[in-house]
């Protein structure tokens, strides 16, 4: 499958732009063959947003998610995306994937919430998140989830080929989109697709430095610091060549005291 990140523009956008934006990523992103679009964390709403967190809240079939899914068919392209849903009464860090015929795949909400705001305002969601799309089975998770060498590992467990994850990575932590990122796809032969934003907002600058990285922790593509679109091709046959010629799943048994491992 090709994958394509939106390193989007931050800042005050309204619903509209933010729309139209978006539609225009995923006609290029069409057009290249691509399969998936992911834009980064809470895109929906803007990140650093503060007291309108609340009110800017959806639920997964609200009016961005129907446009949104308008799109979708339009361009025959599936979209993941990071939106404030509100749920019974709560508020979730989330992401949604909708597939090109406009169906909503799977809604993951974020669960583990970083110091700061996001503990304000979210409640913490559980369990792992995996659908199929593109001749993969593919795993969510958000920002700060990614750098736990466990949830990655856990939805690989679970059967993931490809992890997708929305951030909103501040300049000051370049290491993680260089270093912790391409390490979580090399220790698990996993394709990794992480979209971060582009610019200011509100104060905070983010790093961008989007990524896809294939499952031998190598970059496929990756943004500079603006806004930009990019794709690479993640494939089944990658992510099995990869795990063959590094068995990490397989003799992590002997850690674990069921098995002997390699020399």
């Amino acid at each position: 499958m090709r994958a394509a990140v939106f390193q989007s523009p931050s800042g005050a956008l309204a619903f509209a732009d933010r729309l139209a934006r978006l539609g225009l990523a995923m006609a290029e992103a069409a057009a290249d063959g691509a399969g998936l679009l992911v834009c980064p964390e809470l895109y929906m709403s803007g990140y650093n947003i503060g007291d309108s967190i609340p009110e800017r809240a959806e639920t997964s079939d609200g009016p961005f998610a129907q446009a949104v899914a308008g799109l979708a068919r339009q361009h025959h392209i599936a979209v993941v995306y990071g939106f404030p849903e509100n749920h019974r009464q709560n508020i979730y860090n989330a992401a949604i994937c909708i597939s090109g015929e406009g169906e909503t795949l799977a809604v993951h909400r974020k669960r583990v919430l970083p110091p700061g705001m996001e503990s304000h305002y979210f409640t913490i969601g559980t369990g792992e998140t995996l659908f199929e799309l593109g001749g993969l089975t593919v795993a969510l998770v958000i920002c700060y989830e990614a750098e736990f060498p466990e949830a990655v590992r856990n939805t690989v467990l679970a059967g993931a080929e490809l992890v997708v994850a929305p951030t909103a990575l501040g300049e000051a932590w370049p290491h993680v989109a260089h270093k912790v990122i391409p390490t979580r796809a090399f220790e698990n032969g996993v394709g990794l697709v992480y979209a971060n934003h582009a610019g200011e907002e509100a104060g905070l600058n983010y790093l961008g430095a989007s990524c896809i990285v294939g499952p031998d922790g190598h970059d496929l593509a990756r943004a500079g610091a603006g806004e930009e679109l990019i794709a690479a091709d993640i494939t089944r046959e990658a992510v099995a060549a990869a795990r063959e010629r590094l068995p990490f799943l397989r003799d992590r048994a002997a850690f674990l005291g069921k098995g002997e491992g390699k020399g």
